[in-house]
């Protein structure tokens, strides 16, 4: 029996794969911790955004006017599902020009990262054990995640964008006087001395508005995407439960295939699923910067 104050082999196999490749080289002691640099998360975001920049280059450059192939004509039915959205959404026609190549770039960036959580669990840790760089605590690459949308940074860094450029449009189209006004003076109306008096309270319910878009749409990504990748790690315990050809290795190892399959598959639905609210919320968000209270 395992006492209060040790960790089990499954314990401390989820806690090793729930820490990055960071600067520290331990598990960070919060879930905010501004000193704290992930390297694993920085390198396959980065890496996927330009395979995604690559992918959108290749298709244009191949783009043809007469019959498409299959993947351009894959290419051409997201493009037409972005802009359909974005012009039910945006109504301004330049800025469009701008949003929508952007919610493009976003929802399939963001699918890309998403479906790195197919990946094996164990893959990297094993590929850099065998070339020797990650068989001791003291070595950079003993830990290492591959999923960035599981990293909270990452999906609260692309929100911060998206906070921009709902601070940038709002500005461009309503001018300042007309942002300021809708930042001390709406949603509550009135007229007379009342109209300065519930000016702080407007500004305060503003503020607070744009906070709570700017955490709630990172933090939805981030938690789903991490529940995710815990489920995964969770049914890879079934499989590292093998001791050899016996009933109840073989049960286990049967389980570990079929509930790995199983999620894997529902899976796919989460990832295109959690990028798509992402794109759309990022269009609303923008959208609403563009009209008025």
């Amino acid at each position: 029996m395992v006492s209060s104050y040790e960790v089990s082999p499954q314990s401390s196999y989820i806690q090793h794969h729930l820490v990055h490749m960071n600067s520290i080289g331990k598990q960070q002691e919060s879930i905010v911790q501004f000193n704290v640099i992930n390297y694993d998360s920085l390198f396959w975001s980065l890496f996927t955004g330009i395979v995604v920049i690559f992918l959108l280059w290749l298709v244009t450059k191949r783009s043809t006017s007469g019959v498409p192939g299959r993947f351009q004509a894959f290419v051409e039915m997201i493009v037409d599902m972005v802009e359909e959205q974005s012009n039910s959404i945006i109504n301004n026609a330049d800025s469009r020009k701008f949003i929508s190549p952007l919610a493009l770039t976003v929802f399939i960036w963001v699918v890309f990262m998403n479906a790195l959580d197919f990946l094996p669990v164990d893959l990297f840790s094993c590929i850099f054990r065998f070339i020797g760089i990650g068989n001791n605590q003291d070595s950079l690459f003993y830990y290492h995640r591959v999923l960035p949308t599981a990293d909270l940074n990452i999906p609260i860094g692309m929100s911060l964008g998206v906070l921009l450029l709902t601070l940038y449009y709002g500005l461009k189209i309503k001018h300042a006087n007309g942002f300021l006004r809708d930042l001390f003076f709406a949603p509550f109306h009135a007229s007379g001395l009342l109209y300065l008096l519930i000016a702080p309270a407007n500004l305060m319910l503003n503020l607070v508005e744009y906070f709570a878009k700017t955490v709630s749409l990172g933090m939805r990504l981030f938690g789903n995407m991490f529940a995710g990748e815990l489920i995964f790690m969770l049914i890879a315990l079934l499989g590292g439960s093998w001791t050899g050809f016996n009933s109840l290795s073989c049960t286990l190892g049967f389980a570990h295939l079929l509930a790995g399959s199983i999620w894997a598959i529902f899976h796919i639905l989460i990832v295109v699923l959690q990028a798509f609210i992402f794109m759309m919320l990022t269009l609303v968000y923008i959208g609403q910067a563009h009209e008025g209270h």
